[in-house]
């Protein structure tokens, strides 16, 4: 059921909880809106990644100052780990995007980002900017201000401390310090500054503290002249919960990175440094800017009506605000000012809903549906404070409009039924960023009207004309699917656009590790009724397909059909693409309709190509039952499998040594000694099996937060070492030891091709008695690192510890890692 924090989420603002149960405000939460109507002043928080913004900061400005607040992020965090599920790249960077959405679904900010891609951690601003191409990046920043047109823009990292934090982190900064001048240049985009128009912000900060001073006493110490410091913990009685609370439930939203967050009560001060613009006297950033009605043309009478409304506010009656809210609406329409015409104009029709007690919403029959299906809509219009007149409902981009002459009267239920068409030409629910091929850095976006939206914009919604106090009012909802479940009660989901057929590969990629053939399962499956075709494959050149085309049918929508192939693979060494299309009488269906769901975020649709890929490795080896205990969640086990070993998932509770004898090898899955703490207490059972005879690989672990101190038998200490570049030279140190020969010859071929990093996490202090470094690894302009790969004789048995990606390499299909990792459950064999 997706409805946490349902109560924040209510008194943080009249936003539309896309795939939630819609909000209602009481009094005191109306009364807040108010507050905000009031107040005509914008804060930017910029930073490189989901889960970098300060959400103390950002809720303290939308509910405690009621200034218009977002958050840009150049990234969706596509190059992160993943806590909760094996999604990595796109996939976790859509997830981390409705995370954030979530976020500021509860502290009340907006959501921007950039078209930049996530490519992993970057070590110098330099190198983040090269890859991402940083004019591009600029401009996406500068657009982003034009159109937000913030006062006050805050920066979370500091551009001055180059090498000191994740270069994606500096270059966030560094664009933010630029794109502070560029966005009042009209020769910077030009074109775009001739429909945006340019904008100057007033003031630019850094969001300091003790961490980026390295400790709490030097932080103390240091020159804070420059810098302003804000109570972020301020208690709210007209809510009755403190800005810390609120941000600590926005920061817990981030659960694919581990951010659950407890909130603490009482002051939180937030230091920011000034870096551009003038230095307030006092801790407010907006001192000496007007954040009055006062500051756009006609203003003046709005201010003042507005402060009427507040100041006669009744807690007990809130409609008696209708008559004069609907006057400031009137008001506001006649202004010049387009952007704040526009922002306040929302603000007070949400305002007069709220005080009419309005509920509207249009409920499709299914969550997913085809262009020209035909589908039910259960209309709902209930005004519960004060009498309306319903006057039409529309779909948008759709013939669909019926009109109304219907009065609805005071706390009056009107329910409709009505048949509605999707056009033909509606386009599929997709991650506009998703629909081409990105670069290594960039997402190429088609239409540059959505650079910037965290998400795609619905095209068809349901738009309500009512006439209320004698103003006509359009009000917008999205279309939405709902059900009742038995234990939930009633649960909300995205209403979404889906190809008739889906054209599901069983693996993105097969690989074969010898050279018997292997079964390939095919699911079709129908989004749609009465539909018939056939499954057509491109069969790669000297690769056998065995397959016997025929004619499929779907009667009903949701079948499902498993086709099943026989794939032969030619010699080793080889690979190639497979393709698969479904094709009717009318059109030929390549995609396949991926759906992720997970309770804290709108389940999400992502069309990728119905493709695999094949890869016949030149591979041997040695053993064959291995135990894999997992860690922070990762797809090592299935591409074990993929090669023909028999993997077994072991819980701790099932760790014991006459298990563990069972097995080839131990492998411990990435972060698991971060996130699984009954491990702490089995490595004596695991250190046993080794000195037994035993093979215990160990995947990367981050230094912070391990759950023993005795990660190996042996002394090893973890550090930040990395290679982020997954093209830099590799160095064998150990060139004669059986990692690099049994039963696989490695060589520098077998390191071309990885993708995003070579590893991560290193240890930089061992036993040098005990520990035989393998591999050496070096960055640009960095010295060589010797701590990629390790391997240590522990009585009859071997410990290995590396922090080189095989997570990434393998569902990456990368062939010189399977081969290198069949090499180290080989070894002692």
């Amino acid at each position: 059921m997706k409805k946490h924090y349902l109560v924040l989420l209510v008194l943080l603002g009249s936003y539309n909880l896309f795939a939630q149960q819609p909000s209602q405000l009481n009094s005191s939460q109306i009364y807040q809106q108010l507050e905000k109507l009031d107040f005509l002043g914008s804060v930017l928080y910029v930073a490189a990644h989901p889960d970098d913004e300060n959400t103390k900061l950002i809720s303290y400005f939308s509910n405690q100052i009621h200034a218009n607040t977002a958050y840009l992020s150049l990234t969706r965090g596509d190059g992160g780990q993943n806590l909760i599920g094996s999604e990595l790249r796109e996939k976790l960077g859509l997830i981390r995007t409705q995370e954030l959405l979530a976020a500021r679904k509860i502290d009340g900010g907006q959501q921007f980002f950039s078209r930049a891609n996530d490519f992993g951690y970057s070590k110098t601003p330099q190198e983040t900017l090269e890859i991402w191409n940083k004019e591009e990046v600029l401009k996406d920043v500068v657009k982003t201000i034009r159109k937000f047109q913030p006062d006050v823009i805050i920066n979370r990292f500091d551009h001055r401390t180059e090498g000191n934090t994740h270069g994606h982190h500096t270059s966030s900064a560094r664009l933010s310090l630029e794109a502070f001048d560029k966005a009042a240049d009209d020769n910077f985009a030009s074109a775009e500054a001739k429909t945006l128009g340019t904008w100057q912000p007033q003031r630019l900060f850094f969001n300091t503290s003790w961490w980026f001073y390295g400790s709490q006493e030097k932080f103390e110490q240091a020159d804070k002249s420059k810098m302003l410091a804000i109570d972020a913990g301020v208690y709210n009685p007209l809510i009755g919960t403190s800005n810390s609370e609120i941000a600590s439930h926005s920061r817990s939203q981030h659960k694919s990175q581990g951010f659950g967050n407890t909130p603490v009560r009482g002051e939180q001060l937030e230091y920011i440094e000034l870096i551009k613009g003038k230095k307030p006297t006092n801790n407010d950033v907006f001192e000496g800017i007007n954040t009055t009605w006062s500051r756009i043309k006609g203003g003046e009478k709005i201010g003042k009506l507005v402060a009427k409304i507040k100041k006669e506010y009744d807690f007990t009656a809130p409609s008696k605000s209708l008559k004069d809210l609907i006057k400031v609406y009137q008001l506001i329409e006649k202004l010049d000012d387009d952007h704040w015409r526009t922002i306040k104009l929302e603000e007070t029709k949400n305002l007069i809903a709220a005080c009419a007690g309005l509920y509207l919403e249009a409920v499709t029959q299914s969550a997913l549906t085809t262009p020209g299906e035909t589908i039910s809509l259960q209309i709902e219009a209930t005004q519960r404070e004060a009498n309306g007149v319903l006057k039409e409902i529309s779909i948008s981009n759709s013939n669909f409009k019926k009109k109304f002459t219907t009065t609805l009267n005071s706390n009056q239920r009107i329910s409709l039924t009505e048949k509605f068409t999707i056009p033909t030409t509606t386009p599929y629910t997709n991650p506009y960023w998703l629909e081409k091929p990105s670069e290594l850095g960039m997402y190429e976006v088609s239409n540059k009207a959505y650079i910037g939206l965290p998400e795609t914009p619905s095209t068809l919604k349901a738009n309500f004309v009512l006439e209320i106090e004698g103003q006509r009012l359009n009000f917008e909802k999205e279309l939405v699917y709902k059900y009742n479940d038995p234990v939930e009660g009633e649960v909300y989901e995205p209403f979404q656009i889906v190809p008739a057929i889906s054209v599901k590969m069983g693996k993105p990629i097969l690989i074969f590790g010898n050279e018997n053939s292997k079964v390939l399962p095919i699911t079709i499956k129908s989004f749609s009724n009465n539909i018939s075709g056939q499954l057509k494959l491109n069969v790669p050149k000297k690769w056998k397909i065995d397959y016997t085309q025929e004619d499929i049918r779907f009667s009903k929508k949701g079948e499902e059909k498993l086709i099943y192939i026989t794939v032969t693979p030619p010699h080793k060494g080889s690979e190639a693409q497979l393709e698969a299309r479904f094709i009717t009488s009318e059109k030929e269906y390549d995609q396949h309709v991926v759906e992720i769901d997970y309770e804290h975020i709108p389940k999400q649709i992502l069309l990728e190509a119905a493709t695999a890929k094949l890869i016949a490795l030149d591979i041997k080896k040695k053993g064959d039952k291995i135990a894999y205990i997992e860690g922070a969640g990762d797809v090592v086990p299935e591409s074990l499998r993929e090669i023909g070993y028999q993997v077994t998932i072991l819980q701790p509770k099932q760790i014991t040594l006459k298990k563990l004898n069972e097995f080839d090898a131990v492998v411990i899955g990435i972060r698991a000694y971060n996130t699984v703490n009954d491990l702490a207490f089995k490595q004596s059972i695991l250190f046993e099996y080794v000195n037994q005879g035993g093979n215990m690989i160990v995947q990367y672990n981050t230094n912070r937060g391990l759950i023993t101190e005795n990660l190996a038998p042996y002394a090893l200490h973890v550090s930040r070492d990395r290679v982020t570049d997954e093209f830099s030279e590799v160095k064998f140190l150990a060139k004669k030891h059986p990692i690099l020969n049994s039963p696989n010859q490695i060589t520098s071929s077998d390191f071309e091709n990885w993708v995003q990093e070579r590893g991560l996490y290193f240890p930089n202090e061992w036993d040098k008695e005990h520990f035989t470094p393998i591999l050496s690894l070096k960055e640009k302009g960095e010295s060589w690192m010797d701590g990629s790969l390790l391997v240590a004789s522990y009585g009859k048995g071997n410990y290995i510890y590396t922090g080189l990606s095989f997570f990434r390499e393998f569902p990456a299909g990368v062939s010189g890692s399977y081969r290198l990792f069949a090499n180290l459950i080989s070894l002692g064999k």
